[in-house]
């Protein structure tokens, strides 16, 4: 047998427990000199090489680098490369390797929430029950302290906040909920002027829908930039405490996700 399958088998559902991004690099062919037989298997995460061996030594080291560079360019097709020991690995033994790259991403669903008050509190408890990855930035360390410790959770504290936009996934769905109007309108502007997000929501009452919209206005953003979101956010269901309003944006997300309608929404 090529590989232990159960120390395998193992291997993986540890790091699927913890939502590590990892690729299975098989070793398929062996044409001459290598130092490994066919079917034998290694699992890469972008930190290291966490199990297995496909041959040791520079071939290995070539395999690592190849699947963390998959990781890092967020591939997600599987690769077929067939190596030669001599001219692309630097080996002084001849011969020739094929392996195979297999690509299993754990980042889920992204959702980025800006804020960490009291809603956020309940709507990302709720969410990290879903296939997601979130995301939370705010200003404030003490609220962002509060939130569970969790593999599909990223927290942030930065100082300006509208400065973290460019960097998050083209498809995330953008939940804003920070600390007041102040602070949701520069992040608000900058994604309308940036991308166009599969959703987007800006917690509030009526009175700050109409504020951010004046607000966009005296912007430059044009009527059908403004027009495209909607109060509130949240499906009109239950009351206005924080659990109950968190609960209707967690179902609306849902609805959106499964719609896949570009939408941009102001919450109650």
């Amino acid at each position: 047998m090529p590989f232990d399958v159960v120390a395998y088998n193992r291997t993986v559902q540890k790091l699927l427990d913890s939502g590590t991004s990892f690729v299975t690099v098989t070793l398929i062919d062996v044409r001459g000199s290598a130092p490994q037989v066919v079917g034998a298997k290694a699992l890469v995460t972008a930190a290291d090489l966490e199990w297995g061996t496909v041959g040791g030594g520079k071939i290995e080291a070539a395999a690592v680098r190849h699947a963390q560079m998959l990781l890092a360019t967020d591939a997600t097709l599987p690769d077929l490369v067939i190596w030669n020991l001599q001219t692309d690995i630097g080996m002084t033994c001849g011969g020739e390797v094929k392996l195979f790259f297999e690509i299993h991403t754990q980042r889920g669903w992204p959702i980025v929430i800006y804020g960490a008050g009291h809603i956020a509190q309940s709507l990302i408890r709720l969410l990290l029950e879903l296939n997601c990855h979130l995301t939370c930035i705010d200003t404030r360390k003490e609220w962002l302290d509060k939130l569970p410790d969790h593999f599909k959770l990223t927290k942030r504290h930065v100082e300006v906040p509208a400065e973290t936009v460019a960097a998050q996934p083209t498809n995330a769905f953008f939940v804003l909920m920070s600390k007041g109007h102040a602070t949701d309108l520069p992040v608000l502007a900058e994604i309308l002027r940036t991308r166009n997000s599969p959703y987007l929501g800006v917690i509030g009452s009526q009175q700050k829908a109409s504020v951010l919209k004046r607000d966009l206005r005296q912007q430059g953003f044009s009527d059908d930039r403004i027009a495209s979101y909607f109060c509130p956010m949240g499906l009109p269901i239950g009351n206005n405490t924080p659990a109950e309003i968190a609960v209707s944006v967690a179902a609306q997300l849902i609805q959106q996700r499964d719609l896949q309608v570009p939408m941009i929404a102001c919450a109650r």
